[in-house]
């Protein structure tokens, strides 16, 4: 399997531009550099009809959110709610990284998104991002109809490292009985952090010359979690080793075929089928992790983010 010509473009892009990858960088140049590429190569900016701030407490601390508002047709609207959690390994991604993403979906799936600054990691360890995730899902329920939202239609998604954070919500969720989600959608998700899990796609396309490598992914883990060996097993951390996936929302899972976290996504869509829950698995087969967010340069990630959308709105709009 071979990338498209985009793709191969981007990546002789990023070869060209040199420097260490990203394993051997600081955590300052590691997010810098998330965001610079994110906002050089994402999508351009959507117009919505609001965009609000807001500040929330959480354990020992406050977390920012971004709530996305579209435009009402008629008094009193409610639209559904759209929690968004970004990428960038629980190191690296913010508010404004994945704001292009988060104007696109208000937009065009009809949605009041509510996109989350959970606290970053190593600063923040394991499980922080988890828990200001699950706070500020709840703070969106709870105060849906002040934000002009509908509680009782509730999405999550997320990419890569923000696929995780909202596969965890689901279980979270269904846990704790609240709030109740009613679709989650999953870009590229990391969801087994155990360095020796066995998914050909690590073998094949970890080795660093698809944007994102193994060792890239161990040093993220490493930063993450607090204690490796005892919290990679941890659910909230890795939650394909759930062994009950029976009563999770529906789901779309999204992958692309040449990057290493492709089979787990796979498997998790596979896992969830077998449970009963409905799933919608789609490869984008000749493309690399985050194309979604770069795709001002893959075209890939415009096909997707308008697929991601149409879904988004089919299943909170039934």
């Amino acid at each position: 399997m071979e990338v498209d010509t985009p793709t191969r473009a981007f990546l002789d892009m990023l070869i060209a531009l040199g420097g260490p990858p990203l394993y051997e960088q600081t955590i300052g140049d590691v997010r810098k550099a998330v965001r610079t590429l994110h906002e050089r190569l994402g999508r351009t900016r959507t117009e919505v009809h609001q965009v609000t701030d807001h500040t929330i407490p959480v354990a020992g601390g406050d977390i920012l959110v971004r709530v996305y508002s579209p435009e009402p047709t008629a008094a009193g609207d409610r639209f559904p709610i759209v929690m968004n959690y970004h990428g960038g390994g629980f190191v690296a991604g913010d508010l404004d990284s994945h704001d292009g993403f988060a104007r696109y979906c208000c937009k065009h799936a009809g949605v009041l998104v509510v996109s989350v600054a959970y606290r970053l990691a190593p600063e923040h360890k394991f499980p922080t991002a988890v828990d200001d995730s699950y706070a500020a899902l709840c703070w969106a329920v709870d105060r849906a109809g002040e934000l002009g939202g509908d509680a009782t239609r509730v999405g999550v998604i997320g990419d890569s490292a923000g696929g995780n954070l909202a596969a965890v919500m689901c279980q979270l969720a269904r846990t704790r009985r609240a709030p109740r989600i009613a679709f989650q959608a999953l870009l590229y998700p990391t969801l087994d952090l155990g360095s020796s899990a066995d998914f050909a796609s690590r073998r094949q396309f970890g080795g660093g010359d698809y944007f994102l490598s193994t060792r890239d992914m161990d040093w993220f883990t490493s930063l993450y979690l607090g204690d490796v060996t005892q919290q990679v097993t941890d659910r909230r951390a890795s939650p394909l080793l759930t062994e009950d996936l029976t009563g999770l929302p529906p789901a779309l899972i999204v992958t692309a075929g040449c990057d290493l976290l492709r089979d787990e996504g796979k498997a998790y869509a596979d896992r969830l089928a077998a449970a009963g829950v409905p799933v919608e698995y789609r490869c984008f087969e000749h493309t690399i992790h985050a194309f979604v967010s770069f795709d001002a340069a893959i075209p890939a990630g415009q096909e997707a983010l308008a697929f991601v959308a149409d879904r988004l709105r089919a299943a909170l709009h039934a």
